[in-house]
Parts: structure tokens; C-alpha cells; sequence
């Protein structure tokens, strides 16, 4: 399995850099877009790239490709390339990315129950 990770994680696996092994599961998710990516693959299933992009319109194609890269590298996310003309290639999570859907769901729940009690505690724009 370790043949599925970046080369500079594991380097800083060997060398003894993470303080701890949140450090790892970080460096693994770190990266803007790389938690959204996860939900909507691991929660609705396979996508085109394309249909990534549609989702995140404000996502550059450069900065899609390295975090669906990393995270292809890391062994979360695999590609496959269907042998049709045009060629249609899809997004999905690897056994190993399913794994960590469950702290991206957790992540999701904890920030949508937090931003509703934030807009309860500045109230609505409307009655200002």
C-alpha cells in the first residue's frame, strides 16, 4: 500500500517529521478543493472530470488536475480510461478512499450544523 502514497509523504514518514498521525491524514486531505472532491465521489459515485468542474465552477483545471493527481498518488481516488472514441475517463474512490469518507461526512455534518448557528447568531441580512 505504501507504493499509493506521494513521494514527499513519505519521506516525511521516514525521516520522523509528523508530529503525529493527524499530520498524515492531513497532508493527505489538505488542499482546497480535495474534501468536496471526496464527498461527491465517495457520496453520489464516479464522475468525469468534467462534471467535477461543473460542480466547482470556480476551480481552476490546473488546480483539478494536481488535487485529483495527489489523490490519485495517495491511492483515494482512481482513474479509470474507458477505451471509447471519444475516450471517457471517470473519477472514483479506491477501497482505501472509502475508508476515509467517513471523517469527510463527519467534517460535511460539523460544518453545516455550525454555519446554520452562525447565521442564527448574526441573524439575517433582511432584518438589518
Amino acid at each position: 500500500m505504501s507504493d499509493t502514497l506521494r513521494e514527499e509523504i513519505k519521506q516525511k514518514i521516514w525521516n520522523g517529521d509528523f508530529n503525529c498521525e493527524k499530520e498524515l491524514t492531513l497532508s493527505i486531505l489538505s488542499g482546497k478543493w480535495k474534501v468536496v472532491i471526496l464527498w461527491h465521489l465517495g457520496v453520489e459515485g464516479p464522475h468525469r472530470f468534467s462534471d467535477l468542474q461543473k460542480l466547482f465552477p470556480k476551480i481552476s483545471h490546473k488546480i483539478l488536475t494536481n488535487q485529483l493527481r495527489e489523490l490519485m498518488e495517495d491511492g483515494i481516488v482512481h482513474r479509470e480510461v474507458y477505451p471509447e472514441s471519444p475516450p471517457k475517463v471517470e473519477y472514483s474512490m479506491t477501497e482505501l478512499g472509502m475508508t476515509i469518507l467517513p471523517i469527510v461526512e463527519m467534517m460535511y455534518d460539523w460544518g453545516k450544523k455550525r454555519m446554520i448557528e452562525i447565521k442564527r447568531e448574526i441573524g439575517s441580512p433582511e432584518r438589518e
